[in-house]
């Protein structure tokens, strides 16, 4: 699954430490719940250190329930999609179901990238958009080491404003 944090704020403060706005608190939660009655639970979640992807999953988690291995990784701030691939690949084989919280442009960028290519009709699958608090889950076949571009297929997405 791969998530884009809840809105944040805009004080003065360095971009790492903006917060989530008032939106984004209100916004988090729900997207919990969305996947929790979709069975959508992750065995790991891999978090940005940033201030608003922390407060992202500290909104999320308690919507989930369950108790996964949680990671705030330096790497996932300011990374590029081919880096958030990365951290993926190098899940261990053990978690079936992880939780990616990160920043745009880098997460539409790798779901975009993970999904199939162009048919040979030439028709492109429509880009994923992802607002802030989106949620894409993709599904592919293998170990996270084999993760590959065009190789998975999107299950489910939504955001804030899909939601009831």
């Amino acid at each position: 699954m791969l998530l884009r944090h809840a809105k944040s704020d805009w004080p003065d403060v360095a971009d790492q430490a903006r917060p989530l706005a008032k939106r984004g608190r209100h916004d988090a939660p729900a997207i919990g719940r969305w996947l929790r009655t979709r069975g959508y639970l992750p065995d790991v979640v891999v978090c940005s250190t940033a201030r608003r992807t922390r407060q992202t999953w500290e909104l999320i988690a308690p919507e989930l329930g369950g108790s996964p291995s949680v990671t705030f990784e330096p790497r996932a701030y300011d990374a590029s999609a081919l880096t958030l691939l990365y951290l993926a690949q190098e899940l261990p084989g053990r978690y079936r179901t992880a939780l990616l919280i990160g920043h745009n442009p880098a997460i539409s960028e790798l779901a975009s990238s993970l999904l199939p290519p162009p048919a040979e009709d030439g028709v492109s699958p429509p880009r994923l958009s992802f607002p802030t608090a989106a949620v894409a889950v993709l599904e592919f076949a293998g170990d996270w080491s084999a993760l590959a571009p065009g190789e998975a297929r999107l299950e489910a997405f939504t955001a804030p404003a899909d939601l009831p």
